[in-house]
């Protein structure tokens, strides 16, 4: 069943992967938009028509303009998707209008929002939610100057709930936040639930929780709070445990804000909360860290490694990935930045090695690979985060069994490199699945592990070291992994490829002790 449900969860991500996040969210919010602006024509959303089209053109104009101005003082590219995911967040949480007092008022949060980027950073990465920090300020400046508005939350009605979770349930699942935003609801829901209940005993009124509850999911802005700001990838620590805990205490403040006097910490208050705590739990890895590219490496026909040295200290986890920034002009749908997972070690730092598939003379290739290889030894690219739970067990006793497919093999030999060089002893199996024997990279390092490989390939390879065994004429599924790994079941799974090898896979490793998945986004 869990293979199951991760094959299919793979197979709707491989799709996805075909537009990066960042695209892929602006996408949502303008879908949304749309959905606004017709229902506001029947009267079912606050705002009217004319005052949504011209409340988008003001906060569109204001962010594109401010960030432009940022990024051509700071030097850093214009990055306009950035700019209007902003825009269309603050579309649905401060009040549209024609006012021109106002517009002003949103023309204000706007520019703060945009500026908080640069302003409220570290090390190049900011620390809020931009559109959090506009709605907030502009929050504050309406107690002195009510005529400019404040945020209101509209989105949080039923009309625009089903929407809100269609689009945002789209975004969950590219940026892999479906869990710890389904905790930061199940706790707002129930607190909120709370809150309500002991507003209408305190007033001699009965309560009917499931009322109660209806009405505090669908009418509450919990959904988009979640799904497009909560769930935002620069403003989240690196860890899920971590994750976790920040989207438990937004919900608890969110389900029950607590009263500041003029204001209460409502939604982008409780959100700015978590996300000064996302900060302390990641400030060694909240820096945007520049690279600089020491050498490249073919290793296979299609594979490629890079190896950078790195300007600043950068700390991760073997396993985890890190996003890739190469600005270029003219980006396809799947952006400028790209993740990969980290091949080297924790000790090999300052050097740092990532791998990446390139299929010579491909037709279809993306505007980034193109990019990437235009970038030449002295070169210098930014990452802009180090993220990922694709860790091996505490427990140096757990066995593990690691399934790479194709280019899959990045994340475990930095983990094999780091037991060998830490002196771990670890009880460790790997499969590794290649279209052909020309194809099995890092044989070197994988060879320097000792551990047992077993490989799949449509051809037999040459001179395979005494402890790798082919596995001739066997199926890659259920039955043929439990051939070649009889002891499946003691041990903990770990499977490692594009989403679409992964979802082929994974119901073979249901016999596992558990199952943990590493699916690369194509690009």
């Amino acid at each position: 069943m869990i293979g199951t449900f991760t094959s299919l969860w793979n197979r709707v991500f491989a799709v996805l992967g075909r537009v990066s996040m960042y695209r892929l969210a602006l996408y949502a919010l303008a879908a949304l938009a749309l959905v606004a602006l017709a229902v506001s024509f029947f009267g079912l959303v606050a705002p009217t028509p004319l005052e949504l089209l011209a409340s988008a053109v003001v906060l569109a104009l204001v962010c594109v303009l401010t960030d432009a101005a940022a990024q051509a003082v700071v030097r850093l590219p214009w990055r306009v998707e950035s700019s209007l995911i902003t825009a269309g967040i603050l579309l649905f949480v401060l009040r549209p209008t024609l006012d021109p007092a106002g517009l002003a008022g949103l023309a204000l949060g706007a520019a703060v929002a945009s500026l908080s980027k640069y302003v409220l950073a570290w090390r190049g990465r900011h620390i809020f939610n931009p559109a959090a920090v506009g709605a907030t300020v502009l929050t504050l400046v309406s107690i002195a100057l009510p005529a400019l508005g404040a945020s209101s939350w509209w989105v949080g009605t039923p009309v625009l709930a089903a929407p809100v979770i269609l689009f945002g349930l789209a975004v969950l699942i590219r940026t892999e936040k479906v869990r710890v935003i389904a905790v930061f609801l199940l706790v707002a829901v129930a607190v909120g639930v709370a809150r309500v209940a002991t507003q209408y005993q305190q007033a001699g009124l009965e309560v009917d929780t499931v009322t109660v509850l209806f009405s505090v999911l669908w009418s509450s802005p919990f959904l988009f709070l979640g799904a497009f700001m909560l769930s935002e990838p620069l403003t989240m620590p690196p860890r899920r445990w971590q994750q976790f805990t920040v989207a438990a205490l937004v919900g608890i403040l969110a389900g029950w804000p607590i009263d500041l006097g003029e204001i209460s910490l409502g939604q982008e208050r409780a959100l700015l909360v978590g996300n000064l705590l996302a900060f302390v739990f990641a400030f060694s890895t909240r820096s945007a860290v520049k690279l600089t590219l020491s050498s490249r490496e073919n290793l296979t026909p299609t594979v490629q490694s890079l190896t950078f040295r790195t300007r600043r200290p950068l700390s991760f986890v073997p396993g985890q990935y890190l996003e890739l920034d190469v600005p270029h002009r003219h980006a396809d749908a799947r952006g400028t930045r790209r993740e990969f997972s980290i091949a080297s070690a924790p000790e090999d730092l300052p050097s740092l090695t990532v791998a990446f598939r390139e299929a010579p003379g491909a037709q279809t290739q993306s505007s980034y690979k193109k990019a990437l290889a235009r970038v030449g030894e002295g070169d210098t690219l930014a990452v802009t985060g180090v993220w990922g739970d694709f860790v091996l067990p505490k427990k140096a006793t757990s066995a593990v069994l690691m399934v790479a497919a194709g280019i899959g093999i990045t994340p475990f030999v930095s983990q094999l490199r780091h037991v060998r060089l830490a002196e771990e002893d670890r009880d460790i199996v790997l499969v590794y699945v290649a279209s052909e024997a020309a194809e099995l990279a890092f044989r070197d390092e994988l060879e320097a592990s000792g551990i047992p490989v077993i490989v799949f390939t449509r051809d037999e390879p040459r001179d395979l070291p005494r402890h790798w065994h082919w596995a001739r004429g066997v199926r890659l599924d259920a039955d043929g992994l439990l051939q070649v790994v009889p002891d499946i079941g003691a041990r903990h799974a770990y499977i490692s490829g594009p989403a679409g090898l992964i979802a082929d896979l994974a119901p073979a490793l249901e016999r596992a002790r558990s199952l943990t998945t590493d699916a690369f986004s194509g690009y």
